[in-house]
């Protein structure tokens, strides 16, 4: 089973939004050749059908939930004087909690070959019934996948491979985790990098490349349980699912069987680069805890942190997919350089997205929880807000104090800080690559070092 979540931004007031491509392009991702589709609505005013998407039948449609819930009704639940806790900002929009009675507030659509079934004239539709909004639906897709197919590498047939053969305690867990998505980057720059000398080897580079990803989310799951994070990847964390024991057994688990893969790999270089790479992650660990007491902490130690908790990792996967190939020792210390930065940037951009409704974590987690972010540290020292952002990081932060940090954090500028200096840092990464022969995978690395900053997820 894999889960996701759809985006949709709506434009009008009442509007029939055909998914239907959306919903294909999810199918094409995740690999399902024959199961079903299962849709859910997150809001209230949101509705699902299917049925022609011809304009002449859909302002039909829109002329029908007029007549039967007209917008300029008398409603009940308008009236807020006679309901209790109100929130601010409610909308008086009783006639669209009653158009959506008459519609579904799920679907599932059955996927045969790896398409939708559907008839000739048939659509997926979300119907909008009070925008325009931000809105989001959830997908939950299960029955046979063929994931190697879907990417198009060997990376999902060795991650496959390996996760078959581990115990189920551990296993179904982590392939949770796994399949959930993820953008791959380490294993890609793996298998880029491993391009890059004269001794590549697909299958080799493959089995590398799994390993990086199964190191990358045992430390994710050892993060969410530091964290108490609730939810990755759109889904719930193995802590929340399984319990705090059972995530560091977890975690533990994976983090021995991928240094066990490497390895097996009889390269001590590569080896001693991953090596490297999680003393690093660990270190920083502890600095990133230390620093929680300082909140919200100051430009060099978050910097400090950075390097060893997620840039050590990218620059690793970088510089050990070209070692596997016996690579130039000059061409792997410009990896290294490359792999640093887009870490960093990585990072940066990753701070940003605390502050995106389409992160598939709840807006804030990373404020709710304290965690040190570059956005914070450059709002909490502005001349304007700078006073205001102290006094409510340091009191208790509830619904309300998170989102006037929000507020603050964005008037200060530091978003556009923040994301100028990850491109920035993006842009210099490139330049590293400029005077290195790239034996065609050149245009590659530049577009995944843009990739790390040119998201919201």
């Amino acid at each position: 089973m894999s889960g996701r979540r759809l985006q949709l931004q709506t434009t009008r007031p009442t509007e029939f939004v055909d998914i239907t491509s959306l919903l294909q392009k999810e199918v094409n991702a995740s690999g399902l050749r024959r199961g079903r589709l299962h849709l859910q609505s997150l809001h209230t005013t949101l509705g699902l059908a299917v049925n022609e998407n011809e304009p002449l039948l859909l302002a039909d449609f829109e002329a029908m939930l007029h007549r039967l819930a007209p917008g300029d009704g008398v409603y009940l639940h308008d009236d807020f004087s006679a309901r209790r806790d109100v929130p601010e900002g409610e909308p008086a929009n009783g006639h669209a909690h009653c158009r959506q009675v008459l519609l579904h507030t799920s679907q599932t659509v059955l996927v045969e070959g790896g398409r939708l079934v559907l008839g000739r004239w048939q659509s997926v539709f979300a119907v909008e019934l009070d925008g325009p909004r931000s809105r989001e639906v959830a997908l939950q897709l299960d029955g046979d996948f063929d994931r190697a197919a879907a990417r198009g590498d060997l990376l999902e047939l060795e991650l496959d491979r390996q996760l078959l053969v581990d115990p189920e305690t551990v296993q179904a867990p982590m392939r949770r985790l796994v399949e959930a998505g993820g953008k791959r980057l380490r294993p890609q720059l793996v298998e880029l990098g491993s391009r890059l000398g004269p001794q590549h080897d697909a299958l080799r580079s493959a089995t590398l490349a799994a390993a990086i990803e199964l190191l990358h989310s045992a430390t994710l799951v050892h993060d969410d349980y530091v964290d108490e994070s609730p939810r990755r990847r759109g889904l719930p964390t193995v802590t929340a699912l399984e319990g705090p024991e059972r995530a560091v057994a977890v975690g533990d688990y994976y983090f021995a069987k991928a240094t066990r893969i490497i390895a097996e790999l009889e390269s001590p270089a590569v080896t001693a680069t991953v090596a490297d790479a999680l003393e690093a992650i660990c270190e920083s660990q502890l600095d990133d805890l230390a620093l929680r007491g300082s909140y919200p902490g100051d430009p060099d130690s978050y910097m400090r942190v950075v390097r060893g908790k997620t840039a050590s990792l990218i620059a690793a996967a970088c510089v050990a997919g070209a070692q596997l190939a016996g690579a130039d020792g000059h061409l792997v210390q410009s990896l290294r350089r490359y792999g640093e930065m887009v870490g960093l940037a990585f990072q940066m951009a990753d701070d940003l997205v605390d502050f995106s409704r389409h992160s598939g974590k709840p807006v804030g987690q990373d404020i709710r929880e304290r965690v040190v972010s570059l956005p914070l540290i450059y709002a909490s020292a502005d001349g304007a807000v700078g006073a205001e952002v102290r006094r409510l990081l340091a009191g208790r932060l509830e619904d309300e104090e998170i989102q006037r940090v929000q507020e603050l954090v964005a008037a200060s500028g530091a978003l556009d800080r923040v994301g100028e200096e990850a491109r920035a840092l993006v842009q210099a990464a490139v330049r590293e690559l400029e005077e290195m022969e790239l034996n065609g995978v050149g245009p590659d690395l530049v577009e995944l070092a843009y990739s790390a900053v040119d998201r919201e997820s």
